[in-house]
């Protein structure tokens, strides 16, 4: 017999992509409660139940999680306690995709140990440094320049180029800086030339088969994501290729739920190579496109899933792209000016989160559009994102 509802979800971490997920789930009759570490993150103004708390806080984790005892919980956010998880998961709280899992994609060293090591996926090559000497003798076998990045950061944070010897000391200080936790650990890669870098969003069901969306092609500054579009073009054994990888490394992981599996497109166009790059196990922030150009978005979809429902298919409605609205300075609160403009353009929506504060480079909004190319999706999401302007108040 299938599940009753409503079903009560609890969401670690409240952001723009908790926010659609709790959309999602309200639309479905389920009671979301919103766990952040500030008051009035997005996915809060739109749930049940908020609670704030340090999310690093083992304890204090425990103890919301065991205060509601919620059907699901479902972290949205990195940056949190996941050793409870397990504790909570053995309590027989259901954690999305599991307390594994979670743990597991939040390292980078033991995310990349299972896809290149245990599950022999073709990733960058690789190592590990606990310090600037060890960074600097991990680096130089392979070729300048180099990526390095603490095993513990998200959104680009601490991640640098380093484009010879005389550059390895600033780039171990700006990981350490940019690390979360308290240890000292960075992985080095070799720098890929890549062609195309693609997110591929998989949906791991609990009975059923494993479901691919049309890939997203999307651009990355700083570490972090500026633009999308979807379907990517790429040949159909690449698209192959990146869904056996995608399959593979999810399997491992179990549970149920959208994943966002990142690619690397390498080589001459039409015979790349398919090399894998990072993975999340929730809905990806460059899929907040499949808003306009699916038939059902990856917030459905990570709720069908969680929950059991069928997902009978994932349809594009097109070509659609995304550009992100981001802040430029620092301030208390913010206001948006351009609006109106942004949205005279046909097949054009503008999502504003409704953080309560900014700072540079902070993601504020998106601009989402649709067209009859990839070409006029993008220009017009660009466009949109263009008219929008972030005035602190």
């Amino acid at each position: 017999m299938s599940a009753l509802f409503p079903r009560t979800l609890m969401l670690l971490g409240s952001g723009e992509l908790g926010k659609e997920v709790a959309i999602a789930a309200q639309r479905l009759g389920c009671r979301v409660i919103a766990v952040d570490r500030y008051a009035g993150a997005p996915a809060m103004q739109v749930a049940d139940v908020a609670e704030v708390i340090a999310m690093t806080d083992a304890d204090a984790l425990k103890a919301v999680v065991r205060r509601h005892r919620p059907d699901l919980l479902i972290p949205e956010i990195e940056a949190l306690a996941v050793d409870a998880l397990a504790e909570l998961e053995a309590e027989g709280i259901t954690v999305i995709p599991t307390a594994r899992a979670t743990a597991v994609t939040m390292n980078r060293d033991r995310i990349r140990d299972l896809a290149a090591t245990e599950l022999g996926l073709r990733t960058a090559r690789f190592a590990y440094a606990g310090s600037a000497a060890e960074l600097a003798a991990a680096a130089a076998p392979l070729g300048w320049p180099v990526v390095v990045k603490p095993v513990m950061s998200s959104s680009g944070k601490g991640q640098s180029v380093v484009r010879g010897p005389e550059g390895i000391t600033a780039a171990w200080e700006a990981a350490m800086a940019g690390a979360r936790g308290a240890g000292a650990r960075v992985i080095v890669e070799e720098f890929l030339h890549f062609e195309l870098e693609i997110t591929l969003l998989t949906v791991k069901q609990w009975d059923g088969p494993t479901l691919f969306c049309p890939p997203i092609g999307h651009i990355q500054e700083r570490g972090d994501y500026q633009c999308s579009w979807q379907p990517a073009s790429l040949g159909a054994a690449q698209l192959a290729q990146a869904q056996a990888m995608a399959q593979a490394v999810t399997a491992n992981l179990g549970g149920a739920g959208l994943f966002g599996v990142e690619f690397f497109l390498c080589g001459e166009p039409g015979a790349e190579e398919v090399v894998f790059s990072e993975l999340s196990p929730r809905p990806h922030d460059t899929g907040l496109v499949t808003l306009v150009g699916q038939n059902l978005s990856e917030f459905d979809l990570h709720l069908r899933a969680v929950l059991g429902l069928p997902i009978p298919s994932i349809e594009s409605l097109g070509p659609a792209a995304s550009r992100v609205i981001l802040a430029e300075r620092a301030a208390d609160e913010v206001a948006f000016a351009g609006v109106a403009e942004a949205l005279r353009e046909p097949d054009t929506q503008v999502l504003l989160f409704g953080k309560p504060d900014a700072r540079p480079q902070r993601r504020l909004g998106v601009a989402l559009a649709r067209g009859a190319s990839e070409a006029e999706a993008r220009r017009r999401a660009d466009g949109a994102a263009g008219q929008i302007r972030v005035v602190a108040t």
